[in-house]
C-alpha cells in the first residue's frame, strides 16, 4: 500500500510519502525477485474463477489519488510492465466534484483517465475520505455510491474494487460496499493477504518513506512482519476501541442508532 510518491511532500503525508528514487528501486527489486504485479480486479477474478495466480503475485496499490502517482510512479511501473491499482477519494480531486480536505497535490481527472488508459485499475476510496464506520447509513451509502458513480462517469468504467479510508471498516461498512456493487475491498492490518480472508477485508502492507530496501525485501518475502508493524498493530487495536466507544457515545447523545433511526 502506497500513498504519495513525491520528492517534497506536504507535512501531513510525509511519513507515508515514498521518494521517487526509492519507489523506482523498490519496483526494480520486485522485478529482480521474480514478482508478478496484478491489479486488485485481476486478483478478484482469479480467486472467483479458480484460475491460477501468476508466479509470486503481488498487488501494488495507491490510496487517495496524489499527483505523484502520475508524475513519478507511472514511468517506474511502465519500465517493468507492472500493473497497479489506484483508489481515489473523488471529492479530493480538483474539478466540479471537489469538496476540499485533501492533504497534498492531487491528480486531475484527466490524469486519472491517462492512468486508466495506461492500464492502471481505478478503484473507489469514498468521496470525502471519512471514517466510514462512524457514519450513519445514509451518509455511508452516499460516500460509497457517489464515489463509484463519479469514477464511472469520469473514466467510463464502473469500479469493482474499493479501499477503506484509514483502513477502517465494520461488518456494516463491508455490507454497504458489497451492496454498492464492489466485488473486492482492501483494509490495511499490515499482514499478507490470503484466500481465507473475506474478499471485503483483504490485508495490505504499508510502505512508508522510512522503508529502506532491506526492510522492503523482508516485507515482500513475508519475513519479520510482526516486528515491522508491531507498533502499528497496537495503535490500530487501541484506536478501534476508541472508535467503537465514540460511535456508542454519539448514538446515546443523539438518540439514534448507526442507521440514523431514533432509539427508544
Amino acid at each position: 500500500m502506497y500513498h504519495a510518491i513525491a520528492e517534497h511532500p506536504a507535512r501531513p503525508v510525509r511519513a507515508l510519502s515514498v521518494a521517487p528514487r526509492a519507489f523506482r528501486d523498490q519496483m526494480a527489486l520486485l522485478a529482480d525477485h521474480g514478482f508478478t504485479p496484478l491489479t486488485t480486479r485481476e486478483l478478484g477474478d482469479a480467486w472467483r474463477t479458480g484460475s491460477p495466480l501468476p508466479p509470486r503475485p503481488v498487488v501494488l496499490t495507491f490510496d487517495d489519488g496524489y499527483a505523484g502517482v502520475h508524475t513519478h510512479a507511472l514511468a517506474a511501473l511502465a519500465e517493468h510492465r507492472f500493473h497497479a491499482s489506484l483508489f481515489v477519494s473523488t471529492g479530493w480531486l480538483p474539478g466540479p466534484h471537489h469538496t476540499g480536505g485533501e492533504l497534498d497535490t492531487m491528480l486531475t481527472w484527466e490524469q486519472v483517465r491517462e492512468l486508466a488508459d495506461a492500464g492502471m485499475e481505478i478503484g473507489g476510496h469514498s468521496h470525502t475520505h471519512p471514517q466510514l464506520d462512524q457514519l450513519p447509513d445514509a451518509t455511508l451509502q452516499y460516500e460509497i455510491a457517489h464515489c463509484r458513480d463519479l469514477i464511472a462517469a469520469e473514466t467510463g468504467t464502473v469500479p469493482v474494487s474499493f479501499a477503506y479510508p484509514f483502513g477502517y471498516s465494520s461488518s456494516r461498512v463491508r455490507r454497504a460496499v458489497r451492496d454498492s456493487g464492489y466485488g473486492l475491498a482492501l483494509a490495511v492490518n499490515n499482514a499478507l493477504a490470503h484466500t481465507r480472508q473475506s474478499p471485503y477485508a483483504l490485508t495490505r502492507l504499508t510502505v512508508r518513506r522510512g522503508t529502506d530496501l532491506a526492510e522492503f525485501t523482508r516485507l515482500i518475502e513475508g519475513q519479520a512482519l510482526g516486528r515491522s508493524f508491531a507498533r502499528d498493530r497496537a495503535l490500530g487495536k487501541g484506536y478501534a476501541v476508541v472508535r467503537r466507544a465514540r460511535q456508542a457515545y454519539r448514538t446515546a447523545l443523539n438518540g439514534t442508532d448507526a442507521r440514523g433511526s431514533r432509539t427508544p
